[in-house]
């Protein structure tokens, strides 16, 4: 209980509700118990992400398991954190849902910074993008159509000639061309986030969790790579609302989760963000509106100067998820 104590230094973080703390101490209950873990000796890594950053605190406390005959590992989550993330899970129904049928798309229009890298440096690419995926199947039969903004420097170094080119290159401020979004789509079945695949997944949170874990080895990454599936499932891709709200709560569970009290999508939204620092010594941020709960995109910022090479505080990545639709067709690729 003295950790549940704690929930007033995070008012200012999360909107003051009375049953938060109600909340909270029933997910924490939950969480104490013990969960069976589905790692497997084999399976496929999960990429890692890249981060951003911005120099903002996130209060920290451990969480002691009640005992058990299999203890877990101690565990490193945050109230606020789970708060966060349990409010997201209830206001999923507060929008209209989205019912895409076998041979629709569904178009996701977004804007995004990540970081490229040649021979010549390193640096920040900057466009927005309207993706055409299909419902079911493979995103090679997507289509992608990319608006190229001017790239930025990376945080510390110089803009290198190479994104200069690419700027010159590109037709800055004005949409391309329609191409395949992906030549080929060899993920596991376990990867997928087409809309088909991800509306059977389950809907309950130890099912979910179950999920995120899957095939992932254990190699003291488990849970970072867990998290970043949950991005995975968020960025372009569309969940029921079940399947969303279990999302939430499964990502809730995860150990090391915490709070960021102000976060900026690529787009210049602010709002509230539960967030995991990475091996590359990046906090990745997943942010969600402040009064909606809606996801607004995620982000990157650097907690570890040395392992990112780059400033602590700079933003290194960031997206903004602006709209998602259904669509009959995509455009024609020529």
């Amino acid at each position: 209980m003295d950790e549940l104590a704690q929930l007033d230094n995070f008012r200012s973080e999360v909107p003051a509700q009375e049953d938060l703390r109600a909340e909270a101490e029933r997910l924490m209950a939950g969480m104490s118990a013990p969960v069976r873990p589905v790692i497997r000796s084999l399976g496929l890594r999960a990429a890692l992400a890249g981060g951003l950053a911005a120099a903002v605190a996130a209060a920290v406390f451990i969480v002691q398991n009640q005992p058990a005959p299999a203890p877990p590992p101690p565990q490193i989550r945050t109230v606020a954190a789970v708060e966060v993330l349990s409010r997201a899970a209830e206001h999923v129904g507060d929008r209209p849902e989205l019912h895409p049928r076998p041979g629709q798309f569904l178009v996701y229009e977004s804007q995004s910074m990540d970081t490229s890298e040649g021979d010549a440096g390193i640096w920040l690419s900057h466009s927005k993008r309207t993706i055409w995926l299909p419902v079911e199947g493979s995103a090679v039969k997507g289509v992608l159509q990319e608006e190229i903004l001017a790239p930025l420097p990376y945080p510390g170094r110089t803009l290198p000639p190479a994104a200069r080119a690419e700027q010159e290159q590109a037709l800055v401020g004005k949409p391309g061309r329609p191409e395949r979004a992906a030549d080929f789509d060899d993920r596991a079945e376990f990867l997928r986030n087409d809309y088909a695949y991800v509306s059977k997944l389950p809907s309950d949170t130890e099912g979910m969790r179950e999920h995120l874990y899957t095939q992932v080895p254990n190699d003291g990454l488990q849970d970072y790579e867990a998290w970043n599936r949950v991005g995975g499932l968020l960025q372009e891709s569309y969940l029921p609302a079940a399947q969303r709200a279990a999302l939430f709560r499964a990502a809730a569970t995860i150990p090391g989760v915490v709070t960021v009290k102000e976060a900026q999508d690529a787009a210049g939204r602010t709002g509230i963000a539960a967030a995991m620092v990475s091996p590359n010594g990046i906090r990745e941020e997943y942010i969600f509106d402040r009064k909606t709960y809606d996801y607004l995109g995620r982000r990157g910022v650097v907690v570890d100067a040395n392992v990112a090479d780059a400033p602590v505080g700079s933003v290194v990545s960031s997206s903004a998820q602006l709209k998602a639709s259904v669509a009959d067709s995509a455009p024609i690729v020529q």
